[in-house]
């Protein structure tokens, strides 16, 4: 599987071979993986920034970061996905 799977495979370590099986077979779901994975990655690099404004995106990305993982959460218990923008290029 990819780097974005990868990155939920991480965050839900006990769930690995559903996430595997849903990334699989289900295109929305894989995106949600994907923005998860760019948020997180958004959120390191703003960690280390000394941007006046790192703590105010730090916080986005940690809110969009929980949402996300709500998401995968219910799409892991079989509830329906909505159909799912791209959150993370909205905050760039």
């Amino acid at each position: 599987m990819d780097e974005s799977v990868s990155a939920v495979r991480l965050r839900f370590p006990l769930r690995a071979e559903a996430i595997e099986d849903l990334a699989s077979r289900d295109e929305t779901f894989l995106e949600i993986c994907a923005d998860l994975a760019e948020a997180l990655r958004e959120l390191s690099n703003w960690q280390s920034s000394t941007d006046p404004d790192r703590l105010g995106r730090c916080a986005e990305y940690e809110e969009l970061i929980t949402d996300l993982a709500k998401e995968i959460e219910q799409a892991l218990d079989g509830e329906t996905l909505p159909l799912h923008p791209s959150s993370v290029r909205t905050l760039g």
